[in-house]
């Protein structure tokens, strides 16, 4: 799983570098070294019309480039994405709170609103997940912001249009910041859902709160039978603890659930979580400081960076790596799974990871999706319009990552 430089990275129909700088239809985008998981922040481009050099792994392409290309256009606020069984996506908007099927030739079809969002700061409609069901219940279950917290609810998809919603699970709270929102099956079945701390850090050590939490509940929104209960968390619906702002979500080949993870002001966080973990927020935030490296309460995360550099977002398995979108980084960070980590069940920090490199640093600007579709190509969610980033001609959209030819 070598990273090689000197390789070249081409972006089909790239966007720009900064805004107003649009990038030509094809370009070669020349290799950084790579980077490893940083201690010391990096600062962006000052530059709005450079483009900054990018890194892509070699694995496992037979030609050793990644092509990059544009699938969807003009989105706004997008933030949650997931495939149905025929290869179309269903994304969602925050801010608008509708659903639309993007199909892969970048056609965009909305199939209508969600009842009860109240969008504002963080909150709105967020995660998007289909069910395992989908050919024979058409569900897709939604968390998103209401007027007194946050919930999740299924609708079904029917002929081109959503309807029969229904609220299943409610409580979660919510703030204008931290609500967390992302949802996705595991292959048991069940869906596993990150919220975070509101605001409100107690809340996170708290085991009676649903706030700081990944959950893990049953295709009827209940918890689901096997959570931990020594001690029951959130009532029964809690899998974990001691997270501040869970927004990334995925398992790998093995069945393994791994979380990316907001910090404060130092660290950012990708974790590989089992049921009963305590991660430690707010009382630890990154690895621990204990002289070995592993504090005999909280689990330690398996890599950090700092909040410069990624902001993490949504995550993704893909090609033997997990690759995790950065807001604040603007980067794509790919962390490979390394060849022993793939056969242990150690916890020690990056026993079970490669180095991390990041990819298309500041190219796309804020990056908040990233998930792997079922044509085997990733694709990945720009968040420009989010009232943070740089909004760009075009933004927000969606891009296909794939093995070059």
């Amino acid at each position: 799983m070598g990273l090689v430089a000197g390789l070249a990275v081409i972006g089909a129909l790239a966007a720009c570098s900064g805004a107003g700088a649009p990038l030509p239809a094809s370009t070669t985008i020349g290799l950084s070294a790579p980077a490893s998981a940083a201690t010391s922040p990096t600062d962006p481009p000052t530059d709005p019309s450079a483009v900054p050099s990018t890194v892509l792994s070699t694995v496992p392409s037979p030609a050793g480039t990644v092509q990059v290309s544009t699938v969807a256009t003009g989105l706004a606020s997008p933030w949650g994405l997931d495939f149905l069984p025929d290869g179309r996506a269903v994304v969602t908007s925050r801010d608008t709170a509708t659903i639309s099927l993007v199909d892969p030739d970048g056609t965009i079809t909305p199939v209508g609103t969600v009842d009860g969002v109240v969008p504002g700061g963080e909150g709105g409609l967020l995660g998007i997940a289909v069910s395992p069901a989908f050919s024979t219940d058409h569900r897709l279950y939604v968390y998103y912001t209401a007027a007194q917290d946050n919930r999740i609810a299924t609708v079904e998809l029917v002929d081109g249009a959503i309807g029969n919603q229904q609220v299943g699970f409610t409580g979660i709270p919510k703030a204008g910041i931290h609500n967390g929102g992302r949802i996705v099956f595991g292959p048991d079945g069940l869906l596993y859902v990150g919220t975070g701390d509101a605001g409100d850090r107690p809340q996170a050590q708290d085991p009676d709160a649903l706030g700081g939490k990944i959950l893990r509940l049953d295709s009827q929104l209940r918890p689901a039978a096997g959570n931990p209960d020594d001690p029951v968390l959130a009532g029964g619906a809690g899998y974990s603890l001691g997270h501040r702002n869970v927004q990334g979500l995925a398992f790998d080949d093995r069945g393994r659930l791994w979380a990316a993870e907001f910090g404060q002001n130092t660290w950012d966080e990708l974790n590989l979580v089992q049921a009963g973990d305590n991660d430690g927020w707010p009382v630890v935030e990154g690895i621990g400081d204990n002289p070995d490296g592993v504090n005999p309460e909280f689990v330690n995360p398996q890599r950090q960076w700092s909040t410069a550099d990624a902001s993490p977002s949504g995550i993704a398995f893909w090609q033997g790596s997990i690759w995790m979108a950065g807001l604040r980084g603007q980067q794509l960070w790919q962390i490979p799974l390394t060849e022993s980590g793939a056969e242990s069940t150690g916890e020690s920090n990056g026993e079970l990871t490669g180095e991390p490199v990041g990819h298309l640093n500041g190219v796309y600007g804020r990056l908040r999706t990233v998930v792997a579709a079922p044509d085997g190509s990733l694709w990945l969610i720009t968040s420009n319009t989010d009232g943070r980033g740089d909004v760009r001609d075009g933004d927000d959209r969606i891009l296909r990552l794939q093995p070059a030819a």
